[in-house]
Parts: structure tokens; C-alpha cells; sequence
């Protein structure tokens, strides 16, 4: 990638430089929520910028509370708004230097949640962590099931309840099943669990009976997020068995508010894990489909010092992007513009790489000790989880910013 200059000042190690340009939805005490850029630590306002008729987009569009109509005019025009907007930060007579109230600081803000989310499917994709779980509940001789190195395995979540960083999660009650007991209780859950993921944003709709190849796959996915689908873990292995998971996810999902493009990602693509079995053929790719985006968790109890617990890497992904959309709509499955597809716990091959408390703490048998001396299995009331991610090469930064979340009390 060519070296840029820009003659905005940016924070050094911002995620948010002049190569990322990541869009989102903001809203000021003196405006209504619209699209918006990060760059370095403000927000330069689009919907202005095309009231000035600086760039080509009818302001109404830009105006929006979501992302939806944006994306949908296609990636004919979205790229060109990017590449436009990156024109203009970087040209020495741009006329963005006159406009200084059209750069809004990112800490002034309100973010919200990025785009309208129809539908939201969760994968399961992560080798390692699909190897982890196996071993604690099934077999530690064959922890995969049969179709995990056929299928990107996943299942549909709720939509509703995918919250944007920064709002609170209350902790969830379902039903459990005690230790040794033969009948349910109801209670609150007392594993409750975060999951380090990250979601696709699609970008085009299809028509039910259509289904996307993995050629095809990039044209539809606009953009990427940070993600933790929170589980309660003994709700869900009450409840999971015969047709999967539904209250122990169903209470939230958190996401972050800035969607970074593919086109930012694209000197971050890597090449995936051995897929053995071969896959079937609807399911072969050509080309580097993983992305090298270094990923980490973070866990700070109430008055407490924040602690990383874990460091892992989206490249690590068994089943890609590409090959999750063609699974999904190779039925004739159609998908809509604002669609989320989550990646699945995101772990890698060793126990600082782990993107969930089930497997750092190894189901409970293994504490986590905090800088307080306090220990964790899973979180506790009062507790907040920061994830953040980034893509770095050759001193060229895109990050995603953070996403996360405090754990209220249910009472």
C-alpha cells in the first residue's frame, strides 16, 4: 500500500487513520444521528459534507439513523465516498481545512448502533475453540463432531437484542440444572461468559432462491465489526440439546459502532488453516480469504484496574468469511443489506489465546486472578469486558476501535 499523508493530526497508535476510514452513526446535543467517518480521535460529519455538496451523496441519505441506505447504494459508491473522503484528507488545498466544525470530537459524541440488523447468524468456526469445548463436555479423543470439518457450523440468534458498545447487559435468568440434581431450578445464571468475535456486515440483498458463491462473496460484504456474543453458560448446556442454543445467547450481543470496510482490510488478508478433509466444491475458494487482525479481551471489576485476559487473531479461522456466506444461502436462503454474521468464538492454540472464560478457565477449574487479587471463572455482577481489535503491517495501522459492555444485576 502506498504511505499517505495527511494533514490531520492523529493520535499516535490510533486505530482510526487515513488508511482505515471506518463509517458509523453519531449523534451531537446539536444533531440528529447520522453517517460519519472516524479519523484519528474526531468524527468528520458526512452528511454535512454533502450538504456543501463536497461529495456526491443526496445529504438525506446521510441523514439516516443507520447505515442501511448507505450501504445499499452499492459498492460503486461506497468505496468512491471513502476513496473521496481519504482525497480530501490528505490534499494540501483541501477545502476541509476551512471546515473545521465539520470534524467532531469522537469523546463530544453519541454512538450508536451502526446499521438496521434484520437477521443475525452465529458461526461456529474457530477450530481450537470448537476442539476446547469438546474436550470439556464430549470426548478428548474425538472433541469434533463428524460435520465440524464439513460445514461452518452456526445457528440463527436474535437481532433484537445486539446492542451498540457501551450499554449494559443485564445478567440473564433461564433455567439450570444443578450439579448432581435430576430437576431444573430457576435462577439467575452463575457462568455467565463472554465471546470474542467478530461480525460481517452484508451489503447487498438477494432474492429468496438465490445463493452467493465464494467468488462472489466479497461483493457482498461490506464491512467488518468486534463482537461478543455473551452466553450463559449453564442456561445453554441445559437448554441446547436437541436444537442448540436460544435463551443462554438470546439476552445480548454487544457490537462496536464503527464498521471497517474490506477494502480497508485488504493489505491484511492472509492465507487460512489446511482445511482436511477437502471441502465440497460450493465451498472452495481461490485466493487468501483470512485477515490478520490481532484481537484482545479485557476484564474491569467495579472500582478495578482493567486486565487483558486473553490475546488471540482472527486469522486463526477455520471456516472463512466466503465460505460461511455460501454455506448460509446455498439453500436459497436470502440475505438483506444490515445482515450480521458473527464469526464464532474466536481462540487460537494456546491458553493466552482463548476467546471465552469457559475455556481460560477451563470450565470453572481454573481461576483467573485479577490485579486486585480477586479471581474470576466467569463474570461477576458489576463487571465490564472490553474487547478491542487491529490489523498492523509495514507501520500501517486499522483498528476497530472497542467494543464493550458492564454486567448489571438482575434482581
Amino acid at each position: 500500500m502506498n504511505k499517505l499523508d495527511t494533514w490531520v493530526n492523529i493520535p499516535e497508535d490510533s486505530d482510526f487513520t487515513i488508511y482505515n476510514l471506518p463509517f458509523g452513526i453519531f449523534s451531537t446535543e446539536n444533531s440528529s444521528p447520522r453517517v460519519g467517518v472516524a479519523i484519528g480521535d474526531k468524527i468528520l460529519d458526512l452528511a454535512d459534507l454533502a450538504e456543501k455538496e463536497i461529495i456526491a451523496v443526496h445529504p438525506s441519505i446521510l441523514k439516516q439513523e443507520t447505515l442501511n441506505e448507505f450501504i445499499g447504494l452499492g459498492k460503486h459508491i461506497t468505496k468512491n465516498v471513502r476513496l473521496d473522503v481519504q482525497n480530501l484528507l490528505v490534499q494540501k488545498d483541501s477545502p476541509l481545512k476551512d471546515l473545521p466544525d465539520l470534524f467532531i470530537p469522537l469523546d463530544k459524541a453519541q454512538m450508536h448502533l451502526p446499521v438496521h440488523i434484520g437477521d443475525y447468524t452465529d458461526f461456529y468456526s474457530s477450530i481450537e475453540h470448537a476442539t476446547n469445548v469438546g474436550k470439556m463436555f464430549r470426548d478428548p479423543e474425538n472433541a469434533l463432531l463428524p460435520n465440524w470439518r464439513h460445514i461452518p457450523v452456526g445457528y440463527h440468534g436474535r437481532a433484537s437484542s445486539i446492542v451498540v458498545s457501551g450499554t449494559s447487559i443485564k445478567r440473564p435468568k433461564g433455567q439450570v440444572l444443578p450439579k448432581d440434581a435430576s430437576s431444573p431450578v430457576f435462577k439467575a445464571s452463575g457462568r455467565l461468559d463472554f465471546e470474542l468475535e467478530m461480525g460481517f456486515i452484508t451489503g447487498k440483498n438477494t432474492n429468496l432462491g438465490e445463493s452467493v458463491s465464494t467468488s462472489e462473496a466479497d461483493d457482498y460484504i461490506f464491512g467488518l465489526v468486534l463482537f461478543n456474543d455473551w452466553s450463559a453458560r449453564d442456561i445453554q448446556k441445559w437448554e441446547y440439546v436437541p436444537l442448540g442454543p436460544f435463551l443462554g445467547k438470546s439476552f445480548g450481543s454487544s457490537i462496536s459502532p464503527w464498521i471497517v470496510t474490506l477494502e480497508a482490510l485488504e493489505p491484511f488478508k492472509v492465507a487460512g488453516p489446511n482445511q482436511d478433509p477437502e471441502v465440497l466444491p460450493y465451498l472452495k475458494y481461490k485466493g487468501e480469504k483470512n485477515y490478520d487482525i490481532t484481537l484482545e479481551v479485557a476484564l474491569v471489576p467495579k472500582d478495578g484496574e482493567e486486565q487483558t485476559v486473553s490475546t488471540s487473531n482472527y486469522k486463526y479461522m477455520y471456516w472463512n468469511m466466503a465460505q460461511q456466506l455460501a454455506h448460509h444461502t446455498v439453500n436459497g436462503c436470502n440475505i438483506n443489506v444490515g445482515d450480521v454474521m458473527a464469526s464464532g468464538t474466536i481462540s487460537g492454540k494456546d491458553e493466552t489465546s482463548y476467546g471465552s472464560m469457559l475455556e481460560i478457565s477451563w470450565g470453572g477449574t481454573k481461576p483467573v486472578t485479577l490485579k486486585d487479587g480477586s479471581k474470576r471463572t466467569f463474570i461477576e455482577d458489576y463487571d465490564t469486558v472490553v474487547m478491542r481489535g487491529f490489523a498492523e503491517k509495514d507501520g500501517i495501522r486499522v483498528g476497530f476501535g472497542e467494543v464493550k459492555g458492564q454486567i448489571l444485576p438482575n434482581n
